[in-house]
């Protein structure tokens, strides 16, 4: 059965009416960089050249990397005086997390207790 939440287009949401599909929130959740924007982010709204700061690439990289994550829904950028600030909107992430708890069904795996397993089984042969 489909999620209700879900349809061709994109998900619903009762607050901003529709939002980015799922597949362009994972597909811009994929990119370790973008991830670590948006934990900055978590904290507070911020510029794009402090958004920039931490990394080792130019101004215009980030500017695309920004522009995946907002087209994904996952930010929004809007001009204060000369400079563009980034703020976190939840609700994307909101739905990938629902989307994700519907395997939730399934145990959980201890990695750790996976890699002494398969230590064990290596070791045999």
């Amino acid at each position: 059965m489909l999620n209700p939440l879900v349809d061709q287009e994109g998900i619903h949401s009762a607050n901003t009416g529709m939002i980015p599909s799922l597949d362009h929130v994972f597909a811009a959740l994929a990119d370790p960089t973008r991830r670590a924007i948006l934990a900055m982010l978590l904290e507070d709204d911020m510029a794009v050249t402090d958004v920039a700061a931490p990394f080792s690439m130019s101004l215009a990289a980030i500017s695309k990397h920004l522009a995946v994550l907002a087209e994904a829904g996952l930010i929004s950028q809007e001009k204060r005086g000369r400079l563009r600030w980034c703020k976190l909107e939840p609700d994307a992430l909101r739905a990938a997390s629902v989307w994700m708890q519907g395997f939730g069904q399934f145990e959980p795996v201890d990695l750790d207790d996976f890699e002494r397993f398969l230590a064990q089984a290596l070791s045999r042969t």
